[in-house]
Formats: C-alpha cells, sequence, structure tokens
C-alpha cells in the first residue's frame, strides 16, 4: 500500500484484451494454487498427525517467515531516502535477489506436503498448485521481469552486476 501502484502492470491496464487475459491468469492462478487446500478442505479424511504434517508446516513456517521478513527489509530498504536509486542487498536480500519469491514457493509447497496424507487417486494432480506457482515466479511473472527491470536500471554499474554475479537468484 505504501508503494502504491504496480509498474509492471501499466501497458496491461490500458489494453482491454491484456487486462482479460490478466485477470484470467490470476483467477486460474489462484484456483490452481489453491486446489491442496480445497480438496483437503472437501475431504471427509481425516488422518492422524503424520511426517508429512510436520515436514509440510516447517515448510510453511519457513516460508512464510522468509516471506515476510524480506518483504519488511524492502520496504524498509525502499523507505530510506538514503537508497533511493540503489537495489535492496540488505539482510535476506544479501543472499538471494528474490528471498520473497522462495519464501512463497517454500510455503505453497508446505501446504501441499500437509495435504497428501489426505489426497487419494486422481486428487494427487493438485500437485500442479504449487508447480504453477513456482513455475510463474521462475519463468513468466515474477524473476524474469523483476530481473529485466533490475538490469536495466542497474545494468551499467558494476557493484550490481557483481552482486548479481555472487548472489543467487531464488534459494540463498
Amino acid at each position: 500500500m505504501q508503494w502504491g501502484e504496480d509498474r509492471r502492470f501499466d501497458e496491461i491496464r490500458s489494453n482491454l484484451g491484456r487486462l482479460t487475459v490478466f485477470w484470467i491468469l490470476q483467477a486460474f492462478w489462484v484456483w490452481t494454487v489453491s486446489l491442496p487446500v480445497t480438496i483437503v478442505n472437501a475431504s471427509n479424511r481425516r488422518p492422524c498427525p503424520t511426517a508429512a504434517d510436520a515436514i509440510g508446516c516447517l515448510l510453511w513456517f519457513a516460508g512464510i517467515t522468509a516471506e515476510a521478513i524480506a518483504d519488511r527489509q524492502k520496504l524498509y530498504f525502499k523507505n530510506s531516502p538514503d537508497n533511493r536509486g540503489k537495489w535492496c542487498d540488505i539482510g535476506l536480500w544479501k543472499f538471494s535477489r528474490h528471498p520473497n519469491y522462495f519464501g512463497e514457493i517454500l510455503l505453497w509447497w508446505g501446504i501441499y506436503v500437509i495435504s497428501v496424507p489426505v489426497i487419494d487417486g486422481a486428487e494427487n494432480l493438485v500437485v500442479v498448485g504449487p508447480i504453477f506457482l513456482t513455475f510463474l515466479l521462475l519463468f513468466f511473472s515474477g524473476i524474469p521481469l523483476l530481473e529485466d527491470s533490475a538490469d536495466k536500471r542497474f545494468g551499467s554499474i558494476e557493484e550490481y552486476r557483481q552482486y548479481k554475479r555472487i548472489t543467487r537468484p531464488l534459494i540463498p
């Protein structure tokens, strides 16, 4: 809310066809990613807690924590007048160029792992949810867009190129 509009969508808003495709893709994304939760909530199978539950909860907790911390660190960085015209390389951003996306991916895989003891047969196809999210962030709407934008803004700066060379794009 403090950052205002997302500049990545400026071109989309002015074209009704692209805006329609964007919103349909968003609806498909929400439906697909939430499939494990939907299937589990609709199921009458309630197994005892399993190792998958513990592992899934740990993944989810690590993911939500990483995403929240990374988002907070970036907000703090962007709100500082001293950082105008700089890329974020503090906190988790020292170890990953996109730690917030790493957290997002981790938390949805955690939810999927939690659903594994409950799903059965064709319901196993709900794995498409975290796969789809991972694919979108890695190859379509997340990292590629932000990497291109950062390269355009900072690509001529040697310190940025060094940061990009030594800092992993996703996994810290």
